[in-house]
């Protein structure tokens, strides 16, 4: 399987080897399947309202435990209708438990263009800045999925831009959205404040806000991580392409010394 996901049925889903986690490759890596949730979201949202289509503004995701490399099932719901904003929640579900929720608002465009701009710092161009191996550093199916350039500042500090070399589904039209979304949760392992060996720290959530809709097959990530002394870290990160930053996101982290 050359995608990230297998779709079952409607409702149901199989990883693939790209799936694999960092931390532990016989569960899955949240990134792929953060992508494959906002995917959802946006179909379903599609289906219930075609020619009317809001986009996908905010994405708040919530991990509630590890979901194995085995298959697993989505359920979504309107938690607010509306004709111009929308909240929407889809669950991942695996063996009866829920595993990663996400919440979208949805929000009608407008044209603002002449209007348009931001302050968020942009990148350095992906060609100045040298190939990396994130395998080399970390392991799992997901890492090895993803071709990556990296300018590692300082300790918890980079610019990153990469690209996922698989599809999250097979025969499925993805959004540039959802690719993106699905490549937000790597920010925490390419601004490496200390490594895998020295302290475990996943992130339990990701909320991304994205102000325009991402432009090629390349994403770049200007990420900063920060520990606290009681065991609590945040990886922030501004989202770019290659036309510019286009939003930013954050994670909460649980810090744990080996």
């Amino acid at each position: 399987m050359s995608s990230y996901f297998r779709r079952l049925s409607a409702t149901s889903f199989e990883p693939s080897e790209h799936a694999g986690g960092a931390w532990n490759p016989d569960e899955q890596h949240i990134a792929p399947m953060f992508g494959l949730l906002a995917h959802i979201a946006e179909t379903d949202h599609a289906e219930r309202r075609p020619g009317t289509p809001l986009v996908l503004a905010r994405a708040s995701y919530d991990i509630l435990g590890v979901i194995p490399m085995d298959d697993f099932d989505v359920e979504s719901r309107v938690v607010r209708a509306g004709r111009t904003i929308e909240l929407v929640e889809v669950t991942a579900h695996h063996g009866g438990r829920a595993a990663v929720t996400l919440r979208g608002w949805m929000l009608q465009q407008h044209d603002t263009s002449g209007i348009r701009g931001s302050h968020l710092p942009s990148m350095p161009s992906r060609g100045t800045l040298p190939e990396w191996s994130p395998d080399d550093f970390w392991h799992g199916g997901a890492i090895r999925s993803i071709e990556a350039r990296r300018d590692f500042v300082e300790a918890g500090r980079s610019r990153c831009w990469i690209r996922p070399m698989h599809p999250l589904l097979a025969d499925e039209q993805i959004s540039s959205r959802a690719r993106m979304l699905g490549m937000v949760d790597f920010a925490n392992g390419i601004a490496t404040r200390v490594g895998p060996d020295v302290a475990l720290y996943p992130n339990v959530d990701l909320t991304a806000s994205l102000f325009r809709e991402p432009e090629g097959e390349w994403f770049g990530l200007d990420t900063s991580v920060s520990f606290g002394a009681d065991g609590i870290g945040l990886t922030e990160s501004v989202l770019s392409d290659t036309t510019g930053p286009l939003g930013t996101s954050s994670q909460t982290l649980t810090v744990r010394p080996r």
